[in-house]
This record gives C-alpha cells, sequence and structure tokens, in this order.
C-alpha cells in the first residue's frame, strides 16, 4: 500500500524572518528524525503575513527572505525531505508579491511555487484584504510523492469547492492546505469566532467529497482559532494540535481504497453534469409538480 508520511508544522508566525527560519529548521529536523516523507508549513511561514504580522510586503527585507529561503533548501536537501514552504513571493516593478508556497524537493531545488488564488476583498467580514498586499495567482501546482499525487491550496481558498474538483479531476489524492487563521481582529471576540468551527467542517467535507487526505495547518500565534489537523478521506480529523503551542503533527496517510466513500458509485457522472443517481423515470407523475 502506498503511504505518505506527513509532518503538518505549526509555530507562532512572527514578523522577524530569523524567527521564522529557526522554527522552521527546527522542525524539519524533527520531521527528517520522525521518518517524514514531507514537511508542510502554513501559509506565510517565512515571510510572515502581510495586514497581519507585518505592516506590508514593503516592509518585507527580501535579500534576507532570499538568504532565509536557500537555507531552507539546503536543510531539505540535508535531510532528503521534500518542504512545503509558506513565504511571500516577490514580483516585478510595482506588481504585489504573490502569496505562495515553494515545493522544495529532497535535493533542495524549488521545483514548483502555488500562488493563493483566491485573495480575500471587499465585501468580507476581515478589515485586513488579501488584494490590497497580494496578486491572485492563476494556476493548480501538483506534485508527486512516493507515487502520491499531491497539491497545494492556500487559506481561503478551502471556500470555492471548484477548486478541489478540478484537483479531483487531475487525479490528486493529498491536499496540502496551509492557513493562517490567528491574531485578534476587531470583528473577532469571544461571542463571535465561526473560524474554529468552520475550517475544520469544511475540510472534512472538502476530504469526504472528493476522498483526499488533507493536510491543514495554523499559526500558532496568539489567539489562534484552531490547531492544525489531519483529515482522512472519509471525513474524520484523525488528530489535531493543540492552539497556540510549537508542535507537529506526523500522520502516515495510507491511499486505502476501504476508506468509507459515500459518493464514489456517483461521482464522476456528477462531475460530468449527472445529477442524479441511477436511471430517471418517464412518469407523468414525476414531471406534474403540483399533484398529490
Amino acid at each position: 500500500m502506498r503511504i505518505l508520511r506527513t509532518a503538518t508544522c505549526q509555530f507562532s508566525v512572527e514578523p522577524s524572518i530569523h524567527h521564522n527560519e529557526d522554527c522552521i529548521v527546527e522542525q524539519i529536523e524533527f520531521a527528517a528524525r520522525n521518518g517524514a516523507d514531507v514537511v508542510h508549513f502554513s501559509e506565510c511561514a517565512l515571510s510572515g503575513y502581510a495586514g497581519v504580522d507585518i505592516p506590508d510586503s514593503k516592509s518585507i527585507e527580501w535579500d534576507v527572505l532570499t538568504a532565509a529561503t536557500r537555507r531552507i533548501q539546503s536543510k531539505a536537501r540535508d535531510h532528503q525531505i521534500w518542504v512545503l514552504l509558506g513565504s511571500t513571493h516577490q514580483l516585478t516593478g510595482n506588481n504585489k508579491p504573490h502569496n505562495s508556497v515553494y515545493v522544495i524537493n529532497p535535493k533542495g531545488k524549488i521545483v514548483d511555487r502555488y500562488d493563493k488564488r483566491f485573495c480575500t476583498g471587499r465585501g468580507g467580514r476581515r478589515p485586513t484584504m488579501d488584494l490590497h498586499y497580494y496578486s491572485p495567482g492563476d494556476h493548480f501546482t501538483t506534485f508527486t510523492i512516493k507515487r502520491v499525487k499531491c497539491a497545494i491550496l492556500i487559506c481561503y481558498d478551502y471556500r470555492f469547492p471548484e477548486l478541489y474538483r478540478e484537483l479531483k479531476k487531475l487525479g490528486v489524492e493529498v491536499i496540502f492546505q496551509s492557513f493562517h487563521n490567528a491574531r485578534k481582529t476587531v470583528v473577532d471576540d469571544d461571542e463571535y469566532n465561526i473560524w474554529k468551527t468552520i475550517v475544520p467542517a469544511t475540510m472534512s467535507c472538502r476530504a469526504a467529497e472528493n476522498h483526499f487526505w488533507v493536510s491543514a495547518n495554523n499559526s500558532a500565534t496568539r489567539p489562534s482559532r484552531w490547531g492544525s489537523f489531519a483529515v482522512r478521506p472519509d471525513g474524520a480529523i484523525v488528530d489535531q494540535l493543540k492552539v497556540h503551542k510549537k508542535s507537529i503533527l506526523i500522520t502516515e496517510m495510507r491511499m486505502d481504497p476501504s476508506f468509507f466513500d459515500a459518493p464514489g458509485p456517483w461521482r464522476e457522472g456528477a462531475m460530468n453534469g449527472k445529477l442524479n443517481s441511477g436511471v430517471t423515470v418517464n412518469d407523468p407523475r414525476s414531471s406534474d409538480v403540483s399533484c398529490l
């Protein structure tokens, strides 16, 4: 059976690139010692999140960020491990950067990059709007580890089931979803904190409707809204870390077809536009919707 041993990491993402780098390196080393194939970091884990951890992308010391990224690449090579590194990717001229996750292979090379496609914008409850700081991405990113096809999505992408259906069509089996639901905003108080409910529930739904494994991590910065977790293809959350604690969740993701898959017999038809199971009938009492 194909097994992907994943390390879902959380730590307090801070304005200091050096602080973040130290945490990332420490967690790469721990993951490698514990036999992980891939180590997964949260949204903007190295750079800090513009408008939240740092004022804006103009405050990023790009040369410092580049040097830290290269050192993390070296750690991936030294430990022969895949690293999914949340950061910020600089563009040219006046273009806003991408909110990105770099895919670093065990040779220490950046082999791909996912850029957050759905950045938050006007109309939401959050006062911090991604589109003020970031340029949205325009493509999917898939890669294969130990014969398991993987993909990356970032935070607000989770609100758009269309993304997951497209990834299912591409044959993806594991979703690495990087979040950053931390630090208090003016609309988040003890009475209103839907994030701790809706994020795990939505990721369980995305997993079950597509039969994916999911690694979902978060910043451990106070106040964090939920701890990082992993979801099986049947929608069950297999384990979850405590909030506000630097820690790592090691999960053996088994590509086991016996996991319960309720929509399995009808999924492909539904994806192709057949929005019912079985065979419909031609009956006047079926077509007459006003009869008793």
